[in-house]
């Protein structure tokens, strides 16, 4: 038996997609929490928490791409085309975001409101159409001739416009509990009482997208509710359940680390159901990985590539962490 690149590159590129929405998930929801914490003191403390490696997390979003373009091109080509709209949006709110972070501590006074309005708005644009590109991914293209038919504002949909909310509410949590591991007095006590609607938020989030997903696209109820599949996949829902409720559990006394850890299982729980509602197809509702994989020519040149610069994106990336570890104070910030 030979080796399954197709299914190696959909294991590399979902992993580099997982990372990205985990790790660029919590600094876009600091900017997501602005508007509810004026302080600017309390702002600048949650700049500080995630200056260092704001764009390091970004790393993860170009290898999805990258890998998409690589090993699944017809893929890469037919929802850029699809999608062309809220992906430029997507950019344009990382790109708003990624400048001010840059100049919000070096204007004057009179310029600084206006850099932080930028950092919100950056962030709720990245995020929303994050989820709006995943509420279009879900709800499928039909493709003839290697273009979707869905047309330019296909993609707007009243699914994909939710989906959209729902990562911004997800994200916020992320920040939230992020902000928790890395504050402390009056900033994280401010932050600790939000994050329970938020948590609340996700949930009913995650719950509503559940039950719509598989009312308007049969075959993914199929995939979730059809004998046997059904009790290998049950467990996905009653963990989601118990992540929230660990959540809950861990705001309690003086958190730290606990609130953020169950916050990345219980995103990383909606990402396996994303994975479990798709599979094997990479573009829903039937093309799979290996009717839109390239050559195995190109599959094995690119992953001699991926398998050299992952480990090294992986070091640099936990090394980064631990260099900037620890609590960020009020009136301070990494040097």
């Amino acid at each position: 038996m030979g080796i399954d690149l197709p299914l190696i590159w959909f294991l590399i590129i979902g992993f580099g997609v997982m990372m990205y929405v985990i790790m660029d998930g919590f600094d876009l929801g600091v900017g997501i929490l602005f508007p509810f914490v004026p302080d600017r003191e309390h702002r600048d403390t949650m700049v500080n928490t995630v200056a260092p490696v704001w764009d390091g997390n970004e790393t993860w979003l170009v290898l999805g791409g990258a890998g998409l373009m690589a090993a699944f091109p017809k893929v890469y080509a037919i929802l850029l085309s699809a999608l062309y709209i809220p992906v430029l949006c997507l950019l344009a709110g990382l790109i708003w975001r990624g400048a001010s972070f840059e100049f919000r501590f070096k204007a004057d006074e009179a310029h600084k409101p206006f850099w932080d309005k930028a950092f919100m708005v950056g962030s709720y644009m990245a995020a929303f159409f994050q989820g709006v590109i995943l509420g279009a991914f879900i709800d499928g293209h039909h493709v003839v001739d290697g273009v979707a038919t869905e047309g330019i504002m296909g993609w707007l949909t009243p699914f994909s416009a939710f989906t959209g909310v729902g990562v911004v509410i997800a994200y916020a949590l992320l920040g939230a509990t992020w902000l928790i591991l890395k504050t402390e007095g009056d900033l994280q006590h401010r932050i600790k009482q939000a994050t329970r609607p938020i948590m609340f938020a996700t949930l009913a989030a995650i719950a509503i997208v559940s039950v719509w997903t598989p009312l308007t696209h049969p075959a993914i109820a199929a995939r979730w509710f059809d004998m046997p599949t059904f009790w290998f996949v049950t467990p996905v829902p009653i963990l989601v359940l118990v992540s929230a409720y660990a959540i809950l559990r861990s705001l309690h006394g003086s958190p730290n680390a606990g609130p953020f850890v169950w916050s990345l299982v219980l995103i990383f729980l909606g990402y396996s159901g994303l994975v479990i509602s798709i599979w094997p197809n990479i573009l829903p509702p039937d093309m799979s990985i290996w009717d839109a994989a390239a050559p195995p020519q190109s599959l094995g040149f690119a992953l001699v590539g991926a398998l050299l610069i992952i480990p090294i994106i992986l070091v640099y990336t936990a090394w980064s962490y631990y260099v900037f570890r620890g609590k960020v104070k009020a009136g301070e910030g990494y040097h």
